[in-house]
């Protein structure tokens, strides 16, 4: 099996490339850095796909700004990119796109977390849903929830769980803003490579959900990194500051269902796993 991999340097797709090479052939592709040029923002006459590609799988996202440049950026990548590839798919007779979304995706406008990243993965997903139902080309859509990783590849996108981590390894009190105690759903990068690789493997076709199956407190994440690093912090809630709103996802494990396979790596596990990396680089 031949994978192209689009958005090849990305921090998911890092991560997802061995487990795939495990089976299969993988190239990456992107604007520098991979195994072969492919830009999103190109026009549609210069993305040629490899030949003998079975499986496209796109990692690729702009997370766009508030201004005009950063929701054009974000329009552009995320729903034209994405038109653009599916029809280079359906043109090289492509067997399965994978597209990476977002649980973002499926949020009201009037939420706090609604923005321009948001609104273009909804787009992104209808716009190839709406494509790919009209050229026979079969897709999965895959919408996790917050990742994160190993290393510091992963703080750009989750700058507080890494001030946490910052905090307790310096033994610093972990401050939370507000009185509310906020909830999230965080899942390992680790998890999401293997749910990624179970899908195409079983050619799992359609919409889903990709969210741990338990939110967890701000509380909760800051405990588990003060046990991994084996810290003397305290955790702190700064009353006098404005509440963070919980962020959670609705159970849903229709997809684990499918693939056999649910989320291995709890809160704690990932915890453990920064505080050995960073013990290993002292």
């Amino acid at each position: 099996m031949r994978i192209l991999l689009v958005g090849g340097t990305s921090s998911l797709a890092r991560a997802l490339k061995p487990v795939l090479s495990e089976s299969a052939e993988v190239i990456t592709a992107g604007r520098a850095g991979c195994d072969m040029r492919l830009d999103l923002n190109d026009p549609v006459e210069m993305m040629t796909l490899p030949e003998g590609t079975d499986v496209v799988v796109n990692a690729a996202a702009s997370f766009g700004g508030p201004g005009f440049e950063g929701m054009l950026a974000a329009e552009s990548v995320n729903v034209l990119g994405v038109l653009k590839l599916c029809h280079s798919c359906a043109m090289a007779r492509v067997g399965h796109l994978v597209l990476i979304s977002s649980i973002f995706s499926g949020i009201d406008k009037r939420s706090s977390f609604y923005n321009i990243y948001s609104l273009s993965k909804r787009h992104s997903d209808e716009i190839a849903e709406l494509y790919c139902s009209t050229s026979s080309l079969p897709l999965t859509i895959l919408r996790p929830s917050q990742f994160y990783g190993v290393g510091e590849a992963y703080r750009k996108h989750q700058p507080f769980l890494f001030r946490i981590m910052d905090a307790a390894a310096s033994n610093e009190d972990i401050l939370i803003f507000g009185k509310n105690d906020a909830l999230r759903n965080f899942i390992h990068v680790e998890d999401i490579a293997r749910i990624i690789a179970l899908v195409i493997r079983r050619k799992i076709i359609g919409t889903f959900s990709c969210a741990n199956g338990e939110n967890v407190r701000y509380s909760e994440v800051a405990a588990a990194a003060i046990r991994a690093f084996g810290s003397k912090s305290a955790i702190r809630f700064m009353r006098d500051q404005p509440d963070i709103p919980d962020n959670i996802c609705e159970a849903n494990d229709s997809l684990f269902r499918l693939i056999d396979y649910y989320p291995q790596i709890s809160i704690s596990m990932g915890m453990e796993k920064e505080a050995s990396l960073r013990r290993r680089a002292e």
